[in-house]
């Protein structure tokens, strides 16, 4: 069905029905339930692992900001490409300075202030600015609005993990307890 379309009139057909705001406060309250689990998680455990092979809870919530910084810090400053060993060096400059062992106070407060940052600078974008096309790391050509969508996602899977650990400790993750509040 799709082939009866042009791929021109494909790519404008849902041009606007994702609007950035939108985009941005979902970002923004999925880094907010972020930050609670990483509030809510025992401070003591933070090197905790559900198996050798995965991360701990500190080194996912450590990737979530690194890379949340990273590929939507590369998005706001205009980079084309985020592919290959340049790209990879780049993305390094948007690191936060953080200690090996960094605590979950310390922690939560680069999270919440890299989403205010990020989104505060991405708010002021226009529209044709995240029309571009641009190169994601793995070759794949997507709008810079679909790029800064990856990020929200790769973020979204991430926290599943943590909610995950979450619940291995015993503790309800923040969204279920809202849920429940909502039943009541």
């Amino acid at each position: 069905m799709l082939s009866r379309f042009p791929l021109e009139a494909l790519s404008s057909y849902n041009a606007n029905m994702v609007r950035l705001e939108t985009v941005l406060d979902s970002w923004k309250s999925i880094r907010a339930d972020t930050v609670q689990a990483l509030e809510d998680f025992p401070s003591g455990e933070l090197d905790f692992r559900p198996t050798a092979d995965l991360m701990t809870f500190r080194e996912l919530a450590v990737h979530i900001l690194q890379s949340g910084e990273a590929l939507a810090g590369m998005v706001a400053a205009g980079d084309e490409s985020l592919q290959g060993p340049e790209a990879r060096k780049r993305m390094g400059t948007f690191a936060r300075i953080l200690g090996e062992n960094v605590g979950a106070e310390e922690l939560a407060r680069n999270l919440r202030e890299s989403v205010a940052a990020r989104t505060a600078e991405l708010a002021e974008k226009n529209s044709e600015f995240f029309a571009q096309t641009i190169t994601r790391f793995d070759g794949a050509k997507v709008t810079r609005l679909e790029m800064l969508q990856f990020v929200k996602e790769h973020e979204l899977t991430h926290r599943a993990q943590m909610f995950l650990c979450l619940r291995l400790k015993g503790i309800i993750p923040p969204t279920t307890r809202r849920k429940l509040a909502a039943q009541k």
